[in-house]
């Protein structure tokens, strides 16, 4: 049994000027400060960070060190500036002689060519920037001594292309620093062995150490005067109960699910702030210097309330903030419980927080994500196998660095938690993409990247691609946007960004809202949107591409459990009545069955499909079944879907709708309707450009979004026809189904359900599909039987009308 780690004597000595006393996970880091990884579950406010580091001080302050010691890695930049200014501050008054620094896309050149140079001791970066460092000849040099790397937040990094990212880099520094330490950090995880997995090296295990979680959080349902509405994401109705707790509370977070959502509600209550109490907004879309002003000032405490989205979802330190508004249902009780934390961010201070639902269905949502925070209940998926798009631009990235051998490099990749299954025939799939551009593109030098040399180690076949590679790298895909820049200062600095497609819409003297301002559109010079301020008080808005989140299925099935209450006490009056009132009418969905309701309205058929499968799933189950319907002959006209229903109308009513559900027939029209779809072009675009297939960035120019898309285009028609078996097409379609599509939630629900399908036909529309008739994003079923139809009956109609039957009769 090891000894408990002690403290040095400088470091012991600020702990008591300060009357701290260290949280016994921070001393336990201390003592597993040699294992070879560690995942932290500590309660947000909990002292992660200092867990995290403390380690690292020890060290340094016991042995002196020449270059990076450590590395620190988050998921957003805002939170690597953060912590480098809390961490500064006991490295100062200790007196430590220790350098740290940042490493983002925000950084500038100079910093970045003195930092391979010369790097700091500790060294706070994204997964981005970590995995160019990666790419350069002299990275054993620049990683030479790395003792710790430290993930932050390392939740919101396992479900996507980003942690793929980070965890192959991750790899590779480890094949460059055999002893490496690594250090995982989190409040909210659901499945801690899963993650702990991904941290470790296959098949090494990962320690897990759980802190003392605190106090339960102080959170509840905000009162309103007015009931929600139907439908709608604005919550206007609740602007005058939200703007009284601020002014109520010292400092509040007031989140979203959006940006365009973030901008109306910040929109709406400066026009009810009466008193002019400072409040600021906070998203992506927005310019960075105002962004680095709003954190400014919230670490200032300047601010009485910002509104914001998922940009402030993680660990940034404001002490001062003790309310947290979630406006909307959080969709995700992880997310949930991670934005609570925000509030009181402090040690054994429980967090406040309320939440805000936009309308009526997201009153029950919102009640049940309640429980489930005071059940502890977290929810998520099964992490997915790393993406192959992510593996072949890794694969140039090192050899971006110089020569390697192809099964060094496979046994490097698959000690990485999401490669570990990867076959080598897989990775050696994507080492021919990388070298070749696969069979139908093979006769190109252009795609030709790597070649393998005599001796067997493969290496660029043009050294100056590694340029070429490294302006490329990277796994987000935003929306192609444009800067929005004041007319008559267009030398200043941008607005914000609207996305490409939202700018085509705009004609001159449209009004849209960009970081709380109204402004006037002007025009379009340079690929910047020129505009102007207005004073109009009902602005257009911009579609930004903020994400758009789908409801977890663990929430969506404990809601289903609630809808079987014979009452429901913890709901407000009016949803509890609306409720009722559809038991009266229709009946209720269930778990383990599908509740299918149709009614007819305004001389429409309609049917309603409450799948509870998230609206990525619900989406594409209304694009599956009017291609039914169209089959049958039952004349769709039109689809909107919803989080937990999909409504269809059309011109025949559906007698028996189990013939709509079997499932093979289901997953042929999906492969039918992914074949020519607009969806999978845009999803080829994007794993294209992360393979490096497609580049957006060349020396001193940057193809615009229409000029990718037309050179996507031109490649996706060209591998469809020749080389249907082509690795990026497969890819296409991997991450179709898993994204957007969705299609896999269908599956889970169809294969649950069985033939449990229920059908209520209904008088008139029933309580709960009427808020679908009121939800923005209609789909139009084109060039169907309906379309014919309604024609011949309204040439009929003239004919008649025209006294023109009788001569044809």
């Amino acid at each position: 049994m090891r000894a408990p780690a002690v403290l040095p004597a400088e470091i012991s000595a600020w702990f008591k000027k300060r009357n701290w006393h260290p949280h016994p996970h921070q001393l336990d880091m201390l003592d597993r400060g040699d294992d070879p990884c560690t995942l932290l579950i500590a309660p947000t406010g909990g002292g992660k960070t200092m867990a995290g580091f403390l380690p690292t001080l020890v060290d340094l302050a016991e042995a002196p060190h020449t270059g990076l010691h450590t590395l620190y890695v988050s998921p957003l930049k805002a939170l690597a500036s953060d912590i480098k200014r809390n961490l500064r501050n006991p490295i100062e008054e200790i007196g430590l002689n220790i350098r740290i620094e940042d490493r983002t896309g925000d950084t500038s050149q100079t910093v970045k060519k003195r930092q391979r140079v010369d790097p700091p001791h500790i060294l706070l970066t994204t997964p981005e920037s970590l995995a160019l460092l990666t790419s350069y000849e002299d990275a054993p040099r620049i990683f030479q001594g790395l003792k710790r790397v430290v993930v932050d937040e390392i939740h919101a990094l396992a479900e996507n292309k980003r942690g793929d990212q980070l965890f192959l880099a991750l790899s590779r520094l480890q094949s460059l620093c055999p002893d490496l330490r690594r250090v995982g950090l989190s409040a909210t995880v659901d499945h801690p062995e899963d993650i702990a997995r991904l941290l470790a090296r296959n098949p090494d295990p990962c320690n897990i150490l759980y802190a003392d979680p605190g106090p339960a959080p102080d959170i509840s349902m905000l009162t309103t005067d007015a009931p929600p509405p139907w439908s709608g994401g604005g919550a206007a109705y609740a602007i005058p109960a939200v703007l009284a707790q601020v002014k109520a509370h010292k400092t509040t977070l007031i989140f979203h699910n959006t940006r365009a959502q973030a901008e109306i509600f910040f929109h709406n209550l400066w026009l009810a702030n009466d008193e002019g109490l400072p409040i600021g907004i906070h998203h992506g879309s927005l310019d960075r210097a105002q962004r680095e002003k709003v954190e400014a000032a919230m670490a200032r405490g300047d601010l009485r309330a910002i509104v914001c989205t998922s940009s402030l979802d993680l660990g940034i330190d404001w002490g001062d903030v003790d309310l947290v508004i979630q406006v909307g249902a959080p969709k995700n009780v992880k997310r949930l419980v991670q934005r609570i934390g925000r509030a009181n961010h402090r040690y054994n201070a429980p967090s406040k927080a309320l939440l805000v639902p936009a309308n009526r269905w997201e009153v029950v949502e919102c009640v049940n994500a309640l429980e489930a925070v005071r059940a502890g209940e977290l929810d998520g998926d099964p992490l997915p196998q790393g993406s192959l798009d992510v593996l072949c631009q890794h694969i140039l990235l090192t050899a971006a660095a110089g020569p390697f051998e192809a099964t060094a490099l496979f046994d490097e990749v698959t000690g990485v938690g999401a490669y570990s299954r990867l076959s080598r025939a897989e990775f050696d799939a994507c080492l021919d993409f990388c070298a070749t551009g696969g069979y139908a593109l093979k006769a190109y030098d252009r795609w030709q990247k790597l070649q393998q040399r005599a001796d067997g180690l493969w290496q660029l076949r043009d050294p100056r691609a590694a340029a070429r590679i490294r302006m490329n790298a990277g796994t987000i895909q935003d929306s192609d946007t444009l800067k929005v820049q004041l007319k008559r200062n267009r030398s200043g600095k941008p607005l914000g960004e609207v996305e490409e497609a939202f700018a085509a819409t705009l004609a001159k003297g449209d009004t849209f809202l960009i970081g709380g301002q109204i402004v006037r559109y002007e025009g379009l010079r340079d690929m910047t949107v020129q505009v102007s301020r207005n004073a109009a008080r009902k602005p257009r808005v911009a579609v930004f591409s903020g994400t758009k989140f789908a409801t977890s299925t663990q929430l969506s099935q404990r809601t289903l459990r609630f809808l079987q209450a014979e009452t429901w006490p913890s709901l407000p009056s009016h949803t509890a009545d609306w409720l009722r009132l559809q038991r009266d009418i229709s009946r209720m969905p269930e778990p383990g069955r599908l509740l299918v309701e149709t009614f007819p309205r305004d001389g429409r058929e309609n049917i309603c499909v409450y799948g509870f499968a998230g609206r990525n799933a619900q989406q594409t189950l209304g694009l599956l079944l009017t291609k039914r319907m169209e089959d049958l002959g039952l004349a769709p006209m039109g689809f909107v879907a919803s989080d937990y229903a999909t409504l269809i109308w059309g011109l025949d009513e559906v007698v028996a709708p189990k013939d709509l559900f079997d499932l093979t027939m289901l997953r042929d029209g999906l492969e039918s309707w992914l074949a020519g779809n607009a969806l999978m072009k845009r999803t080829f675009r994007a794993s294209a450009t992360i393979t490096g297939l497609i580049e957006r960035n060349t020396p001193g120019a940057r193809k615009s979004g229409r000029q990718a898309t037309f050179s996507s285009d031109i490649l996706y028609d060209t591998l469809l026809k020749y080389d249907p078996e082509h690795l990026l097409l497969k890819i296409t379609r991997t991450e179709a189904l898993r994204g957007l599509v969705d299609f896999s939630r269908i599956e889970a629900m169809m294969l649950a359900v069985g033939d449990r399908i229920d059908h209520s036909r209904a008088p008139h529309v029933t309580p709960l599909a009427a808020p679908l008739l009121l939800e923005v994003g209609k789909v139009p079923v084109q060039s169907g039987s309906a379309e014919e139809r309604l024609l011949a009956e309204e040439e009929a109609a003239l004919m008649q009308d025209s006294g023109l039957a009788r001569v044809n009769v």
